[in-house]
C-alpha cells in the first residue's frame, strides 16, 4: 500500500484477512474534517498513519458501513470536493502516540447480518482504537482489558 510514489499501485491492506494491521506500528491518526461544519463533530474519515510511509483510510459510507483501504497521505483522498473546503486534522479525543508509535497486536472486524464491516477494533500494546461507522466515523480509544476510556 505504499502512497508515497504516484507511479506505484498503492496495496491493499486487508488481502482478505481480519489481522491486516498486525505487527504494524500507528505513528499518528488524523481526521479527515469538512471545514464549513466546523471540528466541533466527528470526522468524516479517520487516517492511520503508519511508521513505515504507508497509511489506512477508514471511510463511513452512506448505508453507515465502514470501508477500509489505502489511505492517501499526505493527500487528501479523491472524494474530498472541493478540495479547499476539507482538511486533515487531529481528533481531540484520542491521545497523543508513545514513542514509536502504537505496536497493533490484533485487528477485528465487526459486521452486520449482510457481512458488511460497521466497526474496526485495532488492538494496540496499551490500548485499542474502535471506529464505527455511521453518518460520520466515530473514534474512541480505549485502555485496558474492559475497554474503559482513556485519559487523554
Amino acid at each position: 500500500m505504499r502512497v508515497g510514489n504516484e507511479e506505484e499501485a498503492p496495496r491493499v491492506p486487508r488481502q482478505g484477512r481480519a489481522d491486516w494491521l498486525r505487527g504494524e506500528r500507528i505513528t499518528a491518526v488524523v481526521g479527515v474534517f469538512y471545514r464549513p461544519e466546523g471540528r466541533l463533530g466527528e470526522p468524516e474519515a479517520v487516517e492511520f498513519l503508519l511508521a513505515d510511509g504507508q497509511s489506512v483510510l477508514l471511510t463511513c459510507a452512506s448505508d453507515w458501513t465502514l470501508r477500509v483501504g489505502p489511505g492517501t497521505w499526505p493527500r487528501l483522498p479523491e472524494w474530498c470536493v472541493p478540495s479547499g473546503q476539507w482538511e486533515f486534522a487531529t481528533v481531540s479525543n484520542l491521545p497523543e502516540p508513545p514513542d514509536g508509535g502504537w505496536t497493533v497486536t490484533r485487528t477485528e472486524e465487526r459486521g452486520d447480518e449482510n457481512g458488511q464491516v460497521r466497526e474496526v477494533v485495532i488492538r494496540c500494546e496499551g490500548g485499542s482504537f474502535v471506529v464505527i461507522g455511521g453518518d460520520t466515523v466515530a473514534i474512541r480509544f480505549t485502555r485496558g482489558h474492559r475497554g474503559a476510556p482513556a485519559a487523554t
